[in-house]
Parts: structure tokens; sequence; C-alpha cells
């Protein structure tokens, strides 16, 4: 989410570019799909195009979208360990809920905004 949000969002917001600003006529339930996987692709090239610059491989432990994503399967691994196979749907359902909260708000800031 910083990668996009702070690399991508902040430079492109209120643009066709930029896949977290939602679009006039635009509805909630069409915007959080293309929010989301146009947040990650942007998120991907943006860490793309910075390893490159410093001569570094994408897949390396330097690609801050990895590392966050495999924080993420580390504390979910542990949580589940820790309290059995069934938090782990409590805990993606609790993701789930969270990220559409995020995406909501997002989508009500920037409603048909253009520049």
């Amino acid at each position: 989410f910083y990668i996009e949000h702070n690399r991508g969002h902040h430079v492109r917001v209120a643009t066709a570019e930029d896949p977290a600003s939602s679009r006039f006529g635009e509805t909630f339930y069409e915007f959080l799909p293309r929010c989301v996987y146009g947040s990650i692709r942007s998120a991907w090239e943006i860490e793309k195009k910075r390893l490159e610059k410093q001569g570094k491989r994408v897949w390396s432990l330097d690609n801050d979208n990895l590392q966050a994503w495999g924080i993420s399967v580390l504390l979910f691994g542990a949580m589940t360990a820790w309290l059995g196979i069934w938090a782990l749907p409590f805990m993606l359902l609790q993701g789930a809920i969270g990220g559409s909260l995020l995406e909501v708000v997002n989508y009500l800031e920037h409603y048909g905004l253009l520049r």
C-alpha cells in the first residue's frame, strides 16, 4: 500500500493514470477491483524501476513489496500456528474488511476529481 500511495497516488492523484482515484459515475463495486489490482500493478512497477536504477534485481529482499508481503505471510503463519487453523479465515476476513474500509474512504475522498 505505502509504495503505491506515496510514490504513485500522490504523484498521479485525480488523473486517469491513478488507480486509487474513483471516476465520476463509477460505483464502489466497479472501483474496488480496479483500485486493488491497479495499485498492486503500479506498486510493482514503481519498485521495479527503483531497483533497476540501483542495479538490483526485482526478485530480491531489496524489493519493498516482497518485504511487506513476506511479513504478512509470516504474521498470518505465526497467528495460525498459535491460534490454530480455524483462526486463518477470521484473519483473512478481517484483512478484507479492513482493506474495503480503507478503499471506501479512498473512493469517497477522490470521487469524480479530475485535473
